[in-house]
């Protein structure tokens, strides 16, 4: 296998995929480093991207690598990017295998990590029926009884968005609601109930959940509950080349998918919403301007 890229892509989920191919068609040497832990790896099904509605997150994968294997510009290494060197004309990304490459463009596709809560039985339910994006599952669950884990704006939001989905809403701030005057209003209005008693445990039965348990001991029999993680960078190697991030904690990028450190573009979750759809999108951005600063470059 040869070191030498024009550019080197740091994760290889439907983002990093995206760039690949948009590389490889433009005959760009492309070296795609994948870890095989995508943050969609415990869905079992992915929704609201067309041609591959209901499919699972790992078939998607699966065929778009298989597209990229008529490309042999294109080239996938399953390994670890662990560090990477601005040379400033250049980048070298070491692996966890030991392996050193090098290339003149380096793309960040390598996502986000939910940090999951202390609440028992959450971390088994999600992606399944712990959920965080309705357009994604929200069809699948329409009409069923839903509990929401937010508090302030993020509360707010889901009660107003999930409302056209389900009327059988019960909102828990896991603590003092934290809403104002007129948010607090229109939940009434809506008749959702607003639980401050933090949640214990998340009843389920293998990732089918069955109720909450707040710690006075009640409990409120649902099938889904919504609820938006933390997150970090899933890669530290963005830190380590000095990329700023935005206020929410994503990569901060140009309209070139460039981030704040030159040669370097980020594309998926990483850096936008979260939704194969907009990773696909972004991707193919970033591949489209990594191979527009290649050739003015010359």
């Amino acid at each position: 296998m040869k070191h030498n890229y024009d550019v080197i892509i740091i994760g290889g989920s439907y983002a990093g995929l995206s760039a690949a191919l948009s590389l490889g068609r433009a005959l760009r040497n492309v070296l795609v480093i994948d870890s095989g832990r995508p943050c969609n790896r415990f869905t079992p099904h992915s929704h609201n991207f067309l041609t591959r509605d209901g499919e699972t997150p790992a078939d998607i994968a699966a065929k778009g690598k298989a597209n990229l294997q008529a490309y042999t510009t294109v080239q996938i290494q399953e390994d670890t990017a662990t560090w990477a060197v601005n040379h400033y004309d250049s980048f070298t990304v070491e692996t966890a295998s030991g392996a050193a490459f090098h290339a003149r463009k380096l793309i960040i596709a390598s996502g986000l990590k939910d940090i999951m809560p202390d609440s028992k039985g959450l971390e088994a339910c999600w992606g399944k029926t712990v959920i965080h994006c309705p357009y994604c599952h929200g069809y699948e669950f329409a009409q069923a009884a839903t509990g929401v884990i937010a508090n302030g704006d993020g509360g707010f939001h889901y009660s107003e968005m999930l409302y056209n989905w389900t009327k059988d809403l019960t909102l828990f701030t896991h603590g003092p609601a934290g809403f104002s005057h007129d948010q607090l209003e229109k939940i009434r209005k809506k008749n959702i109930p607003i639980i401050e008693t933090p949640v214990d445990a998340i009843e389920h039965d293998n990732g089918q959940v069955k109720a909450i348990h707040t710690q006075d001991g009640q409990s409120f029999p649902l099938q889904a509950v919504y609820h938006k993680a933390e997150t970090i960078q899933h890669s530290d190697i963005p830190e380590k080349l000095g990329c700023a991030l935005t206020e929410a904690g994503l990569l901060k990028v140009d309209e070139y998918r460039e981030t704040t450190i030159k040669g370097v573009y980020a594309c998926g979750d990483n850096s936008s919403m979260r939704s194969v759809g907009t990773a696909v999108y972004t991707g193919s951005m970033a591949g489209i301007m990594v191979n527009k600063a290649l050739t003015e470059e010359g």
